[in-house]
């Protein structure tokens, strides 16, 4: 796991208390926070996805590359 997988899921679970705090408490800016910091968090969470999927398959294929040389 990287650091924006991580700091993004972390984010995910941060927003979700702070819109249920707004939404219980009756702060509807509360609530429009968190569920903006959960959708940064979900945006943050599949680029470090995307970034560990890809550095995966390069260190695949200079296995690869290195066993037919």
């Amino acid at each position: 796991m990287n650091k924006d997988q991580f700091a993004g899921r972390i984010k995910q679970v941060a927003g979700r208390v702070k819109a249920l705090a707004g939404k219980t408490v009756g702060n509807s800016r509360l609530q429009r926070e968190g569920r903006a910091a959960q959708h940064s968090g979900v945006v943050q969470a599949a680029f470090g996805d995307a970034k560990h999927a890809t550095q995966t398959r390069i260190k695949t294929l200079m296995r690869r590359i290195r066993v037919q040389s």
